[in-house]
């Protein structure tokens, strides 16, 4: 069965437009309750949200669909996405309940969902949800209505939690950290972090009107806290997006740090300090020179699709622990069940701090390859993989960059255009490659 609302994570989209209205969401509480009901008694949620002025609004249909199908819900208010999923496993509920579309605008947003022990539920699941859907509701009766209540201390619990992540003995003292929370979830418990942790911090992107979630902020806006760095000459600076799973770094130079080269500082940084790295799952888009670094360190890497959620699938099937994406989404298994921007800086913050070295310096010898990126509009009806031109080319330009570049050949989910990229160590010659391929596609 194929599903009709949810995507690769979760159900998002406009508010005010089918499925994000409150109507949707008050089947859709009561459709989640029911499947809950099949096997708990009297099952318990946490919803949390980030800071859109839409989640008021979804926040109450929600809760009004668990308790008409007889389901418990505490209501953490504005918490991070790793939040919601570490309370769920420590409270031992049986759901967790995100209302945030990430790092999209203000106008949109969305509903995901986490397991009792705190992990992303299977495709299996979700079908089973939206064939609830389609049934009548059965609502329960006074007697049986769910209840719901504040859950006051949320922020406190995951402040503690994240600071858990790292040991007692780390200190952030003398160090001065940028922290941009993105008007998002976070802004009320990352600065906490830092400065429990010993650091001076400076907030920026820390006072959500409702509307200005990732407006010029945040991860998918670090210009922001490159100038907020050089203005407080900080140490370091700290990106989260709207939802707080997403990370990007600054360091005092105003090098900007993407996820793939914060994944192999986690990776080096453990193995220096003699802990197993057995693996790393990266995507079809992690850059190359990071494969290649772990490869020198004798730690194999292995490319999931891209989406958070199916590096974690990979990183389940293998026992392994790291895994991320280029955006920022950071997974280490031993520290939490999901990427958590939060956790992952501290994983950064204390490589530095144990090595004594500045994070570039634990980026020597690893210089991202630069990517061409080419959109070729495809001919009605035309099949990309039985293009002869296409795959003899694309043969001969494997061949030619060898150990120096790679190339990526795949279709557009939405649109009728062919995505080429090719990446190299030498930019031309990468972008002399990408146009190859490209012409050999249209030809085809």
């Amino acid at each position: 069965m194929s599903r009709q609302y949810f995507g690769t994570d979760g159900i998002r989209g406009t508010v005010g437009q089918a499925p994000i209205t409150p109507d949707f969401m008050l089947r859709l509480g009561h459709a989640v309750g029911r499947v809950l009901r099949r096997s708990v008694a009297r099952p318990s949620v946490l919803i949390g949200k980030d800071t859109r002025i839409s989640g008021y609004m979804l926040e109450s249909s929600l809760e009004a669909g668990f308790a008409s199908a007889g389901v418990d819900v505490l209501l953490s208010g504005p918490l991070p996405t790793p939040g919601v999923a570490y309370l769920t496993r420590a409270l031992r509920l049986d759901l967790g309940v995100v209302i945030s579309a990430s790092h999209n605008p203000f106008a949109d947003n969305g509903v995901k969902f986490f397991s009792a022990r705190g992990e992303k539920l299977p495709d299996d699941w979700e079908i089973e949800v939206e064939a609830a859907l389609k049934d009548a509701p059965h609502w329960a009766d006074s007697a049986g209505l769910g209840k719901a209540r504040r859950l006051d201390d949320a922020g406190g619990r995951y402040i503690e939690f994240c600071k858990g992540t790292v040991p007692h003995s780390l200190s952030l003292r003398g160090m001065k950290i940028v922290v941009d929370g993105a008007h998002g979830a976070a802004y009320h418990v990352a600065p906490d972090v830092f400065h429990e942790l010993g650091a001076a911090v400076v907030s920026i992107g820390c006072s959500p009107d409702g509307m200005n979630i990732n407006a010029g902020v945040g991860a998918t806006a670090p210009a922001a806290l490159v100038r907020a760095v050089a203005e407080h000459q900080a140490d370091y600076g700290i990106a989260l997006d709207g939802d707080g799973d997403r990370l990007q770094m600054v360091d005092a130079q105003g090098r900007l740090f993407n996820g793939d080269e914060l994944l192999y500082v986690m990776a080096a940084d453990r193995l220096a300090n003699r802990q197993p790295v057995p693996g790393v799952v990266g995507t079809l888009m992690t850059n190359m020179a990071v494969e290649l670094a772990l490869r020198r360190l004798n730690v194999p890497m292995v490319r999931a699709k891209v989406g958070d959620r199916y590096v974690l699938e990979e990183l389940t099937a293998r026992g392994w622990q790291l895994g991320g994406e280029g955006s920022g989404h950071l997974l280490a298994l031993d520290r939490h069940t999901t990427g958590d921007g939060i956790v992952s800086a501290l994983q950064i913050v204390h490589a530095v701090r144990r090595s004594g070295r500045p994070l570039a310096t634990l980026l020597e010898g690893v210089t991202l390859f630069p990517q061409t990126l080419l959109n070729v509009r495809l001919r009605d009806g035309s099949d990309w993989k039985k293009n002869a031109f296409l795959n003899d080319e694309q043969q001969i330009v494997v061949k030619e960059l060898g150990d120096a570049g790679r190339v990526l050949i795949r279709a557009s989910g939405t649109e009728p255009v062919l995505r080429v990229m090719v990446e190299a160590r030498d930019a031309d010659f990468g972008r002399r490659c990408a146009e190859r391929l490209a012409a050999a596609a249209v030809s085809g």
